[in-house]
């Protein structure tokens, strides 16, 4: 082989293998690039991965979902509406919005002549009870009929004043009697406490008059709490001798009380004495039409707010109180609302 020739040969070797070597400078990038296609292809056909993470999965989202179905179904929001306005009104599922406004229609008219037919049973109901009252209740026409007469309402009071004046004296007697019927039962056993009442009857008709005292007993029931009246004209002094007398010393005023005894009206003083202990109930009686008996609060302060009570509630007057006014109920009240004889202004009070 001549020198030309291998030359030709060395040439043509070293252009095969700088061929080869551009071929695989070229073919690397494409082996570096094939896997992000090997996992383009593989999230394209899962079933050609044999092991891949769950977070390569994508769900759809719900608004994805709605969307889609409302692509399939058309317009779901309209229809749940029209299903919902028809639930509502009392119609089935699926029924018309004209069938809905006609039975709505309906019902509105059955209300409309259920309302007028109960209108018209009242009214017959209210003119039978206005013709059968006159004749089923007489009387009742006739109490009405004075109601605005002036004469007519005084002679009615009048009358009220007068039944409750009988009620008063028939239940006066009846106690009267009462006390008698036990009179005459036998002589009672003397209470422990008789000598130490004997005692002050006599103390007190010494220094006061034989008039001033009206009654004395012992009140066995109250256990056995000796009780004096007093007369209403002897009151002032005998409660000034009660709380200075040496051997009386009452001098605590322990409750003052005002009754309403029908016939008359009268006031409780409960005494103590502080030195020796001993008890007694004064009673000094007044009359209903101008009922008065004379302040004790400058002989025993804790009478004032007492007093002023019984003033305010009974309207028993007591001269020399030194601030004698309402307690309870506001000045401008009209009557005594623990009187028997009280009347409400207003009767809701």
């Amino acid at each position: 082989m001549s020198d030309e020739q291998k030359k030709d040969e060395l040439d043509t070797d070293k252009q095969n293998t700088d061929k080869l070597n551009t071929d695989k400078t070229l073919k690397e990038p494409q082996l570096n690039e094939e896997p992000p296609k090997a996992a383009a292809d593989a999230a394209a056909d899962p079933s050609t991965v044999t092991k891949e993470p769950d977070s390569a999965v994508r769900l759809p989202t719900s608004g994805e979902s709605q969307s889609a179905a409302s692509d399939k179904t058309g317009s779901p929001n309209t229809e749940s509406s029209s299903v919902e306005a028809a639930e509502a009104s009392g119609a089935a599922p699926g029924t018309d919005a004209s069938t809905v406004d006609a039975e709505q229609e309906a019902k509105a008219k059955a209300d409309a002549e259920a309302r007028a037919a109960r209108a018209i049973a009242r009214a017959k109901r209210a003119e039978a009870a206005a013709g059968a009252s006159p004749a089923a209740t007489p009387g009742a026409a006739s109490a009405e009929a004075p109601a605005g007469d002036p004469a007519a309402a005084d002679d009615e009071k009048e009358a009220k004043a007068k039944a409750a004046a009988e009620a008063r004296a028939a239940r006066a007697a009846a106690r009267g009697k009462k006390t008698e019927g036990e009179e005459d039962a036998g002589p009672k056993v003397p209470s422990p406490l008789q000598p130490r009442l004997d005692h002050w009857v006599k103390l007190i008709k010494e220094q006061a008059g034989e008039a001033a005292i009206e009654e004395a007993f012992i009140n066995e029931r109250d256990a056995h709490l000796p009780y004096v009246i007093i007369k209403n004209e002897h009151w002032a002094g005998v409660a000034l001798l009660l709380k200075q007398h040496c051997e009386l010393k009452l001098n605590y005023l322990r409750n003052v009380s005002g009754i309403d005894q029908e016939t008359h009206m009268e006031v409780a003083y409960h005494l103590l004495s502080l030195d020796t202990k001993a008890e007694m109930c004064v009673k000094v009686k007044t009359s209903r039409e101008t009922p008065s008996i004379d302040s004790v609060t400058p002989i025993w302060p804790t009478a004032n707010w007492n007093e002023r009570e019984i003033f305010d509630l009974l309207g028993i007057d007591f001269p020399g109180h030194p601030d004698l006014r309402r307690i309870m109920m506001s000045d401008d009240w009209v009557g005594h609302p623990l009187r028997k004889d009280y009347e409400a202004l207003d009767p809701e009070v």
